[in-house]
This record gives structure tokens, C-alpha cells and sequence, in this order.
């Protein structure tokens, strides 16, 4: 008995779709939580005071922001990370591969915050959202794309893989240009003496991964104080990372193997659960119409196929990329409704617009992310099993 859970959970944590699996999980159970006898002591739990300090140096948060400043800085190196390797080394090095996702990303983007600003541009608090439905969670979207199974063309991963990594591309521009807050001199002064000594290493080809998570810590710690968001100091970091070491070593792959399953099992799996507990006891049809609520529901079930689907379909018609090999316009209609759920991207751009207010605006903004992400992933998968039919040796 004991050999064959260990056998299934084994098997279970190979498949590309595990993930994913688990984030849907983990977003249930959180949802019962908040809406049993447990709420208070969920809440209690994430406004738990957390302190580090050493000297005179400082940072105080509770539990959540610690989880959504800190561990998810681990979520965007990891980010980084498989960014640098694709332009690098993988998918996105060779030009003929980027151009179709890359203009589907753009348009994936775009509709989105467009609908949501069709419905809020009269509330200027409320227009601090708007980037909430133009993210695209890689790791749920891929993961109901693997439920299909071998049915799906490599060619059709290839595409949602890198149309996922242009746009992270386009969230970490959004949350660097417009969700800044006021500026620390003496700490961007502490971030710039950082990147030498990352380039230095580099140059170096130095495989010690100590030495770079180290420099990456304090760069970290700077940024948070700086007023810039931290986790983008993941990001930075991670571009620094050599691919190849002097003796023969590829720290850059070594540290994404390493932090693959942490992150994928265990920080988005916590980030979810700090950020999903929404009480569906007082929900009626004023929170579902509520502009915020239905601007990001439609952005991500109508903005993101629009946005996707329309702009490839014109890259197409226009001779500007080819569709991907073994692909049909409703099998790309699939994966663009799957664009639409933005989940773990959207709850942390959500979480920056209006987490740190009173108004009750971030209860509308899960409950428009959890709505339109259900819908999108629901449409994509039915979209997909219909267009993909059986598998056959020439999708297998």
C-alpha cells in the first residue's frame, strides 16, 4: 500500500501538469477556509508580524507581505532564470519562433487592459488596475493544456511557452514603470553597486551559486527599501547567471533544476493561499457587475482571445509568421481562450494596485481573476478537446 502511494505520488510530481494541479487545489481548499469557522485564523495567520533585523537595518511585514515581497522575488529569479535561457539557448533564439507569440503577447496585453478600461476609466483609483487581466499564468495555462495529453502538437506548446515568456516580459516592464512607489536614493545607490559585482562574477564565469544568491539577497533587501518593487531584483539577478561555468559547469541550469519543484509545489502553491480567501457568503449580482469585478473578468475571457487570436490571425493573414506545424485556427482559438487565465500574475499585479487598501476593491479583484481564469480555462480545455480529436502518431 505504502510502495503504491509512493509510486503515484512520484508519477504525480513528473507530470508537467502537476503544478497547476496543485494551484487549482490549493485555491479550493483556501475558498472553503475563508468561507468556514477557519477565516479568522486564516487572517490571523497572514497579519502574523514577521521582523528581521541586523543593527540598524530593518524590515518588518506581516506574514503575507512577506510571502508576496519575498518568496515570490524566488518566483521571478526562477522567472529570469528560464528567460535567459530560451533567448539564450532555447526556443526564442531563433527569430522564426518569437515572432507569432510575440505578437499574439502583445495583442494578449493590450485588449485586455483595454476592456478593463472601458469599464473603469470615469474611477481613477479603480484605473490602477488595469494591467490585472493582461498577465497569463504559464503554469495553470500549461497545465490543463498537458490534461490533453499527447494529443497536443509540440508545436502548440512551443507557441503558449513562448507567448507566456513575452508576456512575463510585459508584466515585469508594468510592475518596474507602474507600480513604483516613492524612491530611496541611498538604496537604488546600494541596488547599482549590486549589478557590478553580478557582472564581475559573470565575466568570471564563477559556478560558486552561494556567491550569486548572496549578492542577490542584498540586492533584494535594497530594492524593497528603495520604493521599486523587490521582486524585481529576481529578475536582474537571474540574467547574471553564467550559462556555461570556467570548469566546465552550467550554474544557470543547476539553479532552475534546483528551484523548479520549490517553486512550482511550494511558493505559488503558499502564494495562492495567502491571496485567494475570498468569503462568498455576501456575493450577489452587485459584486459580480461591480466595474472592477466584470472589467477583468472580460478582459480575461473576451480581451485575452481577442487580443491573441486577432492579432495572430493578422500576423498570419499578413504573411508576418507562419501558424505553428500541425496547428488549425480552432486549436489557436483554444490556446488563446487558455491565455486567459491570468491567476498567479494577476493576483500579484492585483495585490499591488490595491492591497494596501481599505476600499474592499481587492475583493472584487479576486473574484474577477478567479471568474474569468475558470471560464478562460474551461472554454480553452473544451475548445481543445473538441479540435484535437484523438491522439494520433503525428501529435503524439
Amino acid at each position: 500500500m505504502v510502495a503504491a502511494m509512493t509510486n503515484w505520488a512520484r508519477h504525480f510530481f513528473r507530470m508537467e501538469s502537476a503544478g497547476g494541479l496543485v494551484l487549482m487545489a490549493v485555491t479550493l481548499i483556501t475558498i472553503l477556509i475563508a468561507n468556514s469557522p477557519l477565516a479568522g485564523f486564516h487572517q490571523l495567520l497572514l497579519d502574523t508580524p514577521v521582523a528581521v533585523r541586523i543593527g540598524t537595518f530593518e524590515i518588518a511585514k506581516p506574514l503575507l507581505l512577506w510571502i508576496n515581497d519575498g518568496l515570490m522575488a524566488v518566483f521571478f529569479f526562477l522567472v529570469g532564470l528560464e528567460l535567459k535561457r530560451e533567448l539564450v539557448d532555447g526556443e526564442l533564439a531563433d527569430r522564426r519562433n518569437i515572432i507569432l507569440p510575440g505578437i499574439g503577447a502583445m495583442g494578449g496585453m493590450l485588449a485586455p487592459a483595454l476592456v478593463y478600461t472601458a469599464f473603469n476609466y470615469s474611477d481613477g483609483f479603480a484605473m490602477t488596475g488595469w494591467a490585472i487581466p493582461a498577465a497569463t499564468d504559464i503554469a495553470f495555462a500549461l497545465g490543463v493544456l498537458m490534461l490533453l495529453g499527447s494529443r497536443v502538437p509540440t508545436s502548440l506548446k512551443v507557441f503558449l511557452i513562448s507567448l507566456a515568456i513575452f508576456d512575463d516580459i510585459g508584466a515585469i516592464v508594468i510592475i518596474a514603470l507602474f507600480y513604483t512607489e516613492e524612491l530611496s536614493l541611498f538604496s537604488l545607490v546600494v541596488v547599482a553597486c549590486c549589478v557590478p559585482v553580478l557582472m564581475l562574477l559573470n565575466a568570471l564565469k564563477v559556478e560558486s551559486k552561494v556567491l550569486y544568491i548572496t549578492v542577490a539577497v542584498v540586492m533584494w533587501a535594497a530594492m524593497l527599501k528603495s520604493g521599486v518593487h523587490s521582486t524585481l531584483a529576481g529578475v536582474l539577478a537571474a540574467f547574471f547567471i553564467p550559462m556555461k561555468g570556467r570548469h566546465g559547469g552550467e550554474p544557470l541550469k543547476e539553479l532552475e533544476h534546483d528551484l523548479h519543484s520549490f517553486v512550482a509545489f511550494f511558493i505559488l502553491p503558499l502564494f495562492a493561499f495567502a491571496n485567494t480567501g475570498i468569503d462568498l457568503s455576501g456575493v450577489g449580482m452587485e459584486q459580480l457587475l461591480h466595474p472592477v469585478s466584470l472589467g477583468i473578468a472580460l478582459g480575461l475571457l473576451v480581451g485575452k482571445v481577442v487580443g491573441v487570436f486577432g492579432c495572430c490571425w493578422l500576423a498570419v493573414r499578413y504573411q508576418l509568421a507562419p501558424l505553428p506545424a500541425g496547428c488549425s485556427w480552432t486549436t489557436l482559438f483554444g490556446v488563446s481562450a487558455l491565455c486567459g487565465i491570468g491567476f498567479t500574475m494577476s493576483l500579484f499585479i492585483g495585490s499591488l494596485a490595491f492591497g494596501d487598501t481599505s476600499t474592499g476593491m481587492l475583493f472584487d479583484e479576486r473574484l474577477g481573476i478567479l471568474l474569468g481564469s475558470l471560464v478562460s480555462g474551461v472554454l480553452g480545455f473544451l475548445v481543445l478537446c473538441k479540435s484535437l480529436g484523438k491522439p494520433s502518431p503525428a501529435t503524439a
